[in-house]
């Protein structure tokens, strides 16, 4: 597996335990949701950024679909202010 792999499985696998999208009184978990690993990349992406630039350009880049595809709206629209600085907090060791 090379580095860069490895980052990024490492990354996902945070963001999937600890980031939730939420609904009303109803926490879905990234990892449950099917949006880490695009969240996780578009992290990777964005690392040399630093980590509060890369987590609200990757917040902005993931778009989720509701109602089957209906519609969209980014990733950032659906998590709290606390989950973003929780995003950049995850993402510090790694812009380093």
């Amino acid at each position: 597996m090379t580095a860069d792999l490895e980052q990024l499985r490492e990354i996902e696998a945070l963001i999937a335990d600890r980031l939730y999208i939420q609904i009303e009184k109803w926490n879905l978990y990234l990892g449950n949701a099917g949006l880490a690993e695009a969240l996780a990349v578009e992290c990777q992406v964005n690392l040399k950024d630093g980590p509060t630039l890369a987590a609200r350009k990757a917040l902005e880049a993931v778009q989720v679909q509701l109602g089957g595809g209906k519609s969209q709206m980014p990733l950032s629209r659906l998590i709290s202010s606390t989950l973003v600085f929780e995003l950049e907090e995850i993402l510090d060791p790694y812009c380093r």
